[in-house]
């Protein structure tokens, strides 16, 4: 089985990650998969070794000079199946399908197309959108939740398919320790409750900053990290001030320790508005972190509430800070939780496991499709 893969971002967030551990997988069981991504883009840098790799990316969702240029890359290169893990990467490739990659298989058939979907959004409603996703054979969902919205939004069901995503468990445990308290000059003895997290809207960390207000009333000495970047940070920082907790909540930006700054956590927030499932959520699961979080989209699919952590109500700032302080008092209760997470990731969301159903899914789906003759009603309204 012969995989292209297409992600068009330019950023690293853990949606490149994912990418990056779904190829690099698939060339660990013998499986042959190469690379479409950003000229300038982190995951190219990061995929720089070992992997065949075509530097493209799309100024527009429908700009056809790339998706000619991609077309061309898929006739010469004849994939069994091409996968697009964004919604420009889908645009793309039905593009290039379009634009003279139809015939590409020696018995004339095309590729399969196969759509990762990482976020609990529902699809565009546009005619562009509706035709870009009917060219899509199977639409892998990170979560139960997003192959619902798909299924409610007028994709068939028996073109979708849930896969949650997975982590590298070695890799994580390699990581070195980060005493966060000598890194971020905190109190020696400050207990650290941290959100790992770009600072977009979704993710939702005013509410958490709203929590933290509550929070250090209660536990004066408690600090919160919040890292990542992100279009919120300047509103973040205000708020941050107008509360007056800048001794309190950090905002030291992305960082390439972030495992090791997780191990330093004494507890990990997940603050979302809406979430596809969080692969933060399983880092921090598999360093061992107790976890307070958002009942949304595909978190409960990753945290049993009183299992492996404690699930809250989106924007409910009292409640997010009543489990925070809760578990801040509890170190025996925190530890019990943080095991509990690591047995649970170990059992259920390890790479291996994700890359051996990705490729099952290729499987099904390579020699099905558009050369087939298979026709798919519309994806959304």
């Amino acid at each position: 089985m012969f995989s292209l893969h297409i992600d068009t971002a330019r950023t690293w967030r853990g949606g490149q990650n994912q990418v990056l551990l779904t190829v690099n997988g698939l060339r660990a069981i013998g499986q042959r998969a190469a690379l479409v991504a950003h000229p300038d883009g982190e995951l190219r840098r990061r995929a720089a070794e070992g992997l065949e790799l075509i530097p493209i990316a799309p100024r527009t969702e429908m700009d056809l000079s790339a998706a000619w240029r991609l077309s061309r890359v898929v006739k010469r290169l004849a994939p069994d199946v091409i996968h697009a893990h964004d919604p420009h990467g889908v645009a793309m490739a039905s593009l290039a399908l379009s634009l003279g990659a139809s015939s590409t298989k020696r018995d004339g058939r095309a590729p399969a197309l196969v759509a990762s979907r990482r976020v609990d959004f529902h699809l565009k409603g546009n005619s562009f959108s509706r035709w870009k996703y009917r060219q899509v054979d199977c639409f892998i969902a990170a979560s139960e939740a997003i192959r619902t919205m798909l299924v409610a939004d007028g994709v068939d069901a028996d073109r979708t398919v849930t896969v949650h995503e997975g982590i590298d468990i070695e890799h994580v445990a390699a990581a070195q320790p980060v005493n966060v308290h000598e890194a971020f000059w905190l109190p020696h003895h400050a207990p650290v409750v941290g959100n790992v997290a770009a600072l977009v809207p979704h993710k939702g960390q005013r509410h958490l900053v709203e929590a933290a207000h509550l929070v250090v009333r209660e536990v004066p000495d408690a600090r919160f990290i919040i890292l990542g970047e992100g279009e919120l940070r300047e509103p973040l920082e205000r708020q941050v001030r107008e509360y007056k907790l800048e001794k309190h909540v950090l905002l030291p930006g992305f960082r390439t320790d972030v495992l090791g700054c997780i191990k330093g956590f004494d507890l990990f927030a997940m603050s979302s508005v809406t979430e596809g499932l969080g692969t933060s959520l399983l880092d921090a699961m598999a360093c061992s972190r107790a976890i307070v979080a958002t009942r949304t989209g595909g978190i409960p699919e990753i945290v049993e509430d009183g299992v492996n952590g404690v699930l809250v109500p989106p924007r409910d700032h009292a409640a997010m800070a009543k489990a925070i302080v809760g578990l801040l008092r509890n170190a025996e209760e925190r530890g019990r939780m943080g095991e509990a997470g690591l047995a649970r990731v170990q059992a259920r969301f390890t790479v291996e496991r994700m890359v051996a159903e990705t490729a099952s899914v290729y499987e099904r789906v390579a020699g099905t499709g558009h050369a087939a003759g298979i026709e798919h009603p519309p994806a959304g309204d």
